[in-house]
């Protein structure tokens, strides 16, 4: 079976700091609600729930959701890095396509630590150890951050490749609080300016910290249906999921020694190639984009590896402005993960959440005009990337 499917309702919850968050269960409940009411069904209607989310104890979505009562659907917790909550999207969206529930429920939370990423774990392998292996091969390690020796890494091969400037990629930065400043999920909002990116810390290649995604606690949510379903329960059923696609690294990954592949790009790139095939898309009818902003770099590269802009041509499509509002394709109008903030497990969904509301046009003062697709780019390292395309339906 290949049926349509319907994304009914989406929640989410604003995004804080890990010094004033509530608690995971508390968080995700209220996500989950607010997707419920949203689509305008009951808890007692989900037939399956996926619930990502990278730091906590097993079962951990199953306490979330009993809040919303005891039902005994199955609940599957699902971890994939970054892409976490995608990841939940993309199990939950198969099962109502193949036929093997008619609603479902996919939920995204994160209760983070203040300060960078570090592993959990330390007396087993590291599922990095092969990309730390490669990257040593690469460049000079130094006290950054991992994450930002990735993504620092990829975004310096990028510059001395096409000559890019460090005030672009600092310019990213102030895209984003432009766009978080209408965003009321959003943790910062303030205004910056290019020479404020500039100065802040040195993190490595062309980051500084305001470069950088914070550590961020919050949780989203989505319900996705058949058309049946929709149908029987008079269901809003304007946005569908047209193409949906999910890659994970390829052997260019470790043995092209390259940074930018490294840190993803190949499945992204991958992963975009295959939604625009099936859905029969170009990337030139994309008007809203909501990408992997994990970094400044990351962005950019990530322009030319969804195909909103040919190789080495990033910087002008920035200076052009064509990555805002006025230009060919608003990327991020949440204000990304830079300023919205980046809760691990809740990402993907909260993305799912912004583009949903710009294919009603309820986005408010974010919203992008004539939207009728819209892409989502949700990438983990170790890895895993899911893009997915959004359409308006009639």
């Amino acid at each position: 079976m290949n049926r349509r499917v319907i994304v009914a309702g989406v929640g989410m919850i604003p995004f804080t700091t890990p010094r004033v968050s509530e608690s995971y269960d508390v968080m995700g409940e209220k996500a989950a609600r607010a997707a419920l009411a949203d689509a305008g069904v009951d808890y007692a209607d989900v037939n399956q729930a996926y619930v990502g989310y990278i730091y906590g104890d097993s079962t951990s979505g199953q306490a979330a959701l009993y809040g919303l009562g005891q039902t005994g659907i199955p609940i599957v917790n699902v971890n994939n890095n970054c892409s976490t909550g995608s990841s939940a999207l993309f199990l939950a969206r198969q099962a109502v396509e193949s036929g093997a529930a008619e609603c479902v429920l996919a939920l995204g939370f994160e209760q983070m630590q203040r300060g960078a990423l570090a592993a959990s774990y330390t007396d087993r392998p590291s599922p990095f150890a092969r990309f730390d292996e490669v990257m040593d091969q690469i460049q000079p390690r130094t006290e950054a951050p991992f994450a930002a020796q990735m993504f620092g890494g990829a975004g310096q091969q990028y510059l001395e490749k096409y000559g890019t400037s460090l005030e672009t990629f600092a310019q990213i930065s102030v895209k984003s609080r432009i766009h978080a400043a209408n965003n009321p999920y959003s943790v910062f909002r303030d205004p910056l300016t290019v020479e404020e990116v500039l100065a802040s810390p040195h993190l490595y290649g062309p980051l500084t910290r305001l470069q950088a995604c914070p550590p961020t606690c919050g949780a989203a949510a989505a319900v996705v249906c058949s058309e049946e379903f929709a149908r029987k329960h008079g269901l809003d059923s304007s946005v569908v999921i047209k193409a949906q696609a999910m890659t994970t690294d390829f052997t260019s990954t470790f043995e092209d020694k390259d940074m930018m592949k490294i840190v993803g790009y190949d499945m992204a790139k991958a992963a975009a190639d295959a939604v625009y095939e099936a859905s029969g898309v170009s990337p030139t009818d994309i008007r809203v984009v909501e990408l992997h902003d994990c970094f400044t770099a990351n962005e950019l590269i990530t322009y030319e590896g969804l195909g909103l802009t040919p190789e080495g041509t990033a910087e002008k499509f920035i200076l052009d402005g064509d990555n805002t509002y006025g230009g060919r394709v608003v990327t991020n109008p949440s204000g990304g993960l830079l300023s919205k903030g980046h809760p691990l497990g809740a990402t993907g969904l909260a993305q799912c959440a912004e583009l949903v509301w710009q294919l009603r046009g309820t986005a408010g003062a974010r919203q992008v005009d004539g939207v009728k697709v819209a892409l989502q780019h949700n990438i983990g390292l170790g890895g895993a990337a899911v893009v997915t395309l959004y359409e308006k339906v009639s």
